[in-house]
Order: structure tokens, then sequence, then C-alpha cells
């Protein structure tokens, strides 16, 4: 694993929006994520269950530092301009300079959804991974159910690349997933 990206820096920079920063995850985001990662509807295609208590999100909190300073991905807290109040996530990870790819993942909270939020923190995330990593393909692993996502990468010029049959198995229900692909020349933020 390439662990050269970003030398010296102990969290992900801060990425400016007209609406909202990505910034580095903090311990006062807990009750935010806390909204995002315990609702069963926020968490439905996800390869994960919904969190039962703030105990798991601290320790998440804690995890995904340690991720970043061994450079096996980073995560940004999505954070609204007006009061910086964290109301999701944005991840890169599986990051391979090498390969000049990594994977991308969003996370929102539900009273936001509609509102182009998660647009807006995908494309600042997707902006530094072509600009500032130097990447030339993003990838994106999503649930062939889940519209909203889908929708998504697809105006961001995204396409389709396949479909890994019974990939996840959450909460004893089979998955399917739907691979994309973004090459840094069909970028549409």
């Amino acid at each position: 694993m390439d662990r050269t990206w970003l030398p010296g820096a102990t969290e992900p920079p801060t990425l400016e929006g007209r609406r909202i920063r990505l910034r580095a995850t903090r311990d006062d985001d807990a009750d935010g994520l806390f909204v995002v990662f315990s609702d069963p509807e926020a968490m439905r295609y996800w390869s994960t269950t919904p969190v039962a208590d703030i105990a798991q999100i601290r320790e998440r909190i804690r995890l995904v530092r340690d991720w970043f300073t061994a450079r096996e991905g980073m995560q940004w807290a999505i954070a609204l301009h007006d009061d910086d109040r964290c109301v999701g996530t944005a991840t890169l990870f599986n990051i391979s300079l090498g390969n000049k790819r990594a994977e991308f993942g969003c996370s929102l909270a539900k009273m936001l959804w509609g509102q182009g939020i998660a647009r807006e923190a995908v494309g600042l995330m997707l902006r530094f991974g072509f600009d500032h990593l130097g990447l030339e393909r993003i990838e994106a692993d999503i649930d062939p159910r889940n519209g909203n996502s889908i929708r998504l990468v697809e105006r961001m010029g995204f396409e389709r690349e396949g479909l890994l049959r019974a990939r996840w198995r959450v909460s004893g229900e089979v998955q399917d997933a739907a691979y994309y692909g973004l090459l840094r020349e069909d970028f549409r933020p």
C-alpha cells in the first residue's frame, strides 16, 4: 500500500465549499455522527448495520484518526458553514498513488437529503483527489437499490462498470454491489 500521500499531515486538509466545509472529524462531532450512523434509513444501503450507541461513534472517530495516520484512508466531517455542525462524512479510501486510483463513500443526515449537500461534499472530495493527490480514477461501490446515490454519481460523470452479485451480507440480507468508475477527464463537478 502506498503511504506517501500528504506527507507530514496529521489530519485531512479542510476543503471549503459554498454551503459546507469538509474538515477533520473531531471528538465533539460524536452527536452529529450518531444521528447519521444510528438511523436505519440512512444506513439502509451500507455494508454495515446502524450503530447502537454513541460509544461506537467515539471509537469510530478514534479509528478514523489512526486510519489517516497509517495512510489507509481519509475521512472528513461534512460541516455546515453557518454553525460548523457535523452532518455526515465524506471518505477516500483504498488510495493507491501508484495506480492513481481510490474509492469513495459519503453519508449524510437524512434531514438534509435532496438539498445538494451530498453533491457539494462529493464534488469537493473528488476535486481534491484529482487535483491534489493526482488520481486518475475514483470508484464507488453502491447498492443497486440506492437510486439517490446512483443518480448523484451519474450526474458527476461516473459510469456503471459492473455488478458484483451477493457481495455483502448485512443483518442476514444479501446485497449486490454496483461498481461505478470516474476518470479525471469525465468529472463534472
